[in-house]
């Protein structure tokens, strides 16, 4: 067995880490915490790689490859019209699996995955990947309840956009689902904030200018302050109100 973790420099200022087995960022993931002899046959179909902010993973209508699991970094999926308008259907985080589904179903992707900083993802083929179930059952049955955690989740988001009443509704909605990946700091819970106006308003389903009327009433009325990238929840007990009003 490795006994120490093997890193390699990226040219994105990311440390690689090339075996899943040594991993010290191993959390409670999808294919993170599986047993030994499973993680041994994943590190022989995987091929691990770095990306700069904006590459592009997989596109919408293509054919499934496989998948990607993400190690660092995070990724958004956005679908299109075909008269281009686009939605972000949501914003990956490390240790989630992109292209899951339609690698299963065999069906063309319906999203576009595109890294928002750089990234490290581990790939599968797609035929590796479904040999690799057949003869891993603790997978199969994790791959089963993520795609059930992945339909509620969608049911949720339909019902978050389909019922919210206003553009500050879901504005607030999505800063309180950001707030589990927050911190605190000097008393104050605060989030790291990437994407622009006009992401976020991919996300909830309205215009940019709407979600800059939305940002700054809740500035005015002190919920939220904005320094930078970082986003200071100041009242998270009055976003949640205004959420279930």
């Amino acid at each position: 067995m490795i006994n120490a973790i093997r890193c390699m420099p990226s040219p994105y200022g990311l440390e690689i880490v090339e075996s899943c087995l040594t991993c010290k960022l191993r959390e409670d993931y999808l294919f993170c915490n599986l047993s030994q002899p499973a993680l041994q046959a994943l590190e022989q179909i995987k091929s691990t790689a770095s990306y700069p902010k904006g590459a592009v993973l997989f596109m919408q209508g293509q054919q499934p490859r496989g998948i990607f699991v993400l190690c660092h970094g995070r990724a958004k999926l956005s679908s299109s019209s075909s008269e281009g308008k686009t939605i972000i259907v949501r914003i990956a985080n490390p240790g989630e699996v992109l292209g899951l589904s339609s690698t299963i179903g065999g069906t063309a992707v319906d999203v576009t995955a595109e890294t928002l900083e750089p990234t490290q993802a581990n790939f599968i083929p797609r035929q590796a990947f479904l040999e690799f179930l057949r003869e891993h059952g603790e997978a199969a049955l994790r791959v089963a309840q993520q795609l059930s955690q992945n339909y509620h989740s969608a049911c949720q988001e339909i019902r978050s956009l389909g019922l919210s009443t206003s553009a500050s509704e879901k504005l607030a909605r999505l800063l309180l689902d950001w707030s589990a990946h927050g911190w605190m700091h000097s008393g104050e819970l605060r989030v790291n904030v990437t994407l622009t106006h006009e992401e976020i308003a991919q996300l909830i389903g309205t215009s940019r200018e709407t979600v800059t009327r939305a940002f700054a009433e809740l500035k005015k009325k002190n919920l939220i302050r904005v320094k930078g990238s970082t986003l200071i929840i100041r009242d998270k007990a009055a976003l949640e109100t205004l959420v279930l009003s």
